[in-house]
């Protein structure tokens, strides 16, 4: 586990190279955060759980503490992004990365893990955090977030209908508000 500051130049460089391998196959777009040896899309990730083996990064999962809003209730999560497994070693590792970074969560005292996954992949989650018990699957909701640039001909903000992926850590998943947006604050 790294967090935001511990990270060296090479480092760095090693998960933007990474990410852009990750990232690519699904869409050029996807890879271009990552150029300029730049380890992170949007947000800088508060801390980084880091897998390894003998090729390199294997696995990586960021983790952000912010402020959402779920209907009409502001709730501290700990936003999960910048997810990746190697491509040689797919399906092995969310369920690993998930229960390693669960106890480092609750370190943070965020009452939920709280992430966005694309449609395609909710079979995949469902089989290998939600019938685990690991995480919760939302579907239903639009999320509203800031866009990182701002153009005069665009809306600054974006609205995603993506699922979302709950990691219950300081409180039950029934404490989990109701609301059909959220919007990152």
């Amino acid at each position: 586990c790294a967090g935001g500051n511990e990270l060296r130049l090479a480092d760095h460089i090693e998960l933007s190279d990474f990410f852009r391998k990750t990232y690519g196959p699904t869409g050029a777009f996807n890879a271009k955060p990552f150029e300029g040896h730049r380890s992170w899309a949007g947000a800088r990730p508060e801390l980084r759980v880091i897998g390894y083996d003998a090729r390199g990064v294997a696995a990586h999962i960021g983790a952000l503490r912010r402020f959402i809003k779920v209907g009409d209730v502001d709730l501290l999560v700990a936003e999960l992004g910048l997810y990746g497994v190697r491509p040689d070693l797919e399906g092995l590792g969310i369920t690993h990365s998930m229960r390693v970074m669960y106890p480092v969560l609750q370190k943070l005292g965020v009452p939920f893990g709280f992430g966005t996954v694309r449609h395609a992949l909710k079979e995949h989650l469902t089989r290998l955090l939600a019938r685990r018990g690991l995480a919760t699957i939302i579907s239903g909701v639009s999320v509203r977030s800031t866009l990182p640039d701002v153009y005069l001909k665009l809306s600054p903000t974006r609205v995603e209908d993506v699922l979302v992926l709950v990691l219950p850590i300081g409180r039950p998943i029934s404490e989990w508000p109701t609301g059909t947006v959220i919007d990152r604050n």
